[in-house]
């Protein structure tokens, strides 16, 4: 979820799902663990669209914060992220209300991450469980919502990025799909090796050769929306 390569410490967010995640809450306060990374090939946001939409979803959210965060901190153009998030089950994080306006948005969605709110970067909530101050919807939903806000000029400078369970990164495929622009998704596969061995995390991706297998863990997580979910898909 955060990283700082010259403090030398990394920041993870998980859930305890299965004896593997299991074992890892239970380790104390200064154990040491063998952990490999960075792998993979990340997002690449285009400076002449400096208007990120960050779309997270469930265990995708922390990729977006991590996004969120560098975006902010860099300087080779007027980055303007904004992050939406979207759970059915309570979010990792006390939502609160925005102290960011956030132009184009539902007047019901005002809950927002406060970690981001306290950089100074816009997020919304979306949840059809009934959260307050959540938009009513899919986080997809409340994406498209803003973007018919905006006017030519603003969705000419426009990069979507998402990251999450795999029908939310087809939802978000169509609808940059709907509105003519780029989009990057973060694939979740599981990973056996993570070094590109064994392809046990292999996906179909449209490439100018044509159709091929590329590894997850190597090749991507990050691919272009259109290569893994073409408009067929």
């Amino acid at each position: 979820m955060r990283a700082d390569a010259a403090a030398g410490w990394i920041e993870l967010l998980y859930k305890v799902v299965g004896a593997g995640l299991d074992a890892l809450s239970r380790q104390p306060a200064g154990a040491l663990l063998s952990v490999m990374g960075p792998i993979g090939q990340g997002f690449r946001p285009a400076v002449d669209r400096p208007r990120a939409l960050l779309i997270g979803g469930g265990v995708g959210i922390p990729p977006m914060v991590f996004l969120a965060e560098r975006l902010k901190s860099r300087s080779d153009a007027n980055w303007k992220p904004l992050v939406l998030m979207g759970s059915e089950i309570p979010f990792p994080f006390p939502a609160r209300p925005s102290n960011i306006l956030a132009e184009g948005m539902p007047t019901e969605a005002i809950a927002c991450m406060p970690l981001l709110d306290d950089w100074g970067i816009a997020s919304r909530l979306a949840s059809l469980a009934g959260f307050p101050g959540c938009y009513e919807g899919y986080v997809t939903d409340l994406a498209a919502h803003w973007l018919e806000s905006l006017d030519d000029p603003a969705r000419a400078e426009t990069e979507l990025f998402a990251c999450g369970p795999t029908p939310m990164l087809k939802a978000a495929a169509r609808v940059a799909r709907r509105f003519g622009l780029p989009c990057q998704v973060s694939l979740e596969e599981f990973m056996a090796c993570a070094v590109g061995g064994c392809a046990g995390c292999a996906v179909p991706v449209v490439t100018e050769e044509g159709l091929a297998m590329k590894r997850v863990c190597v090749d991507g997580p990050v691919f272009d929306a259109e290569a893994v979910f073409p408009p067929a898909a």
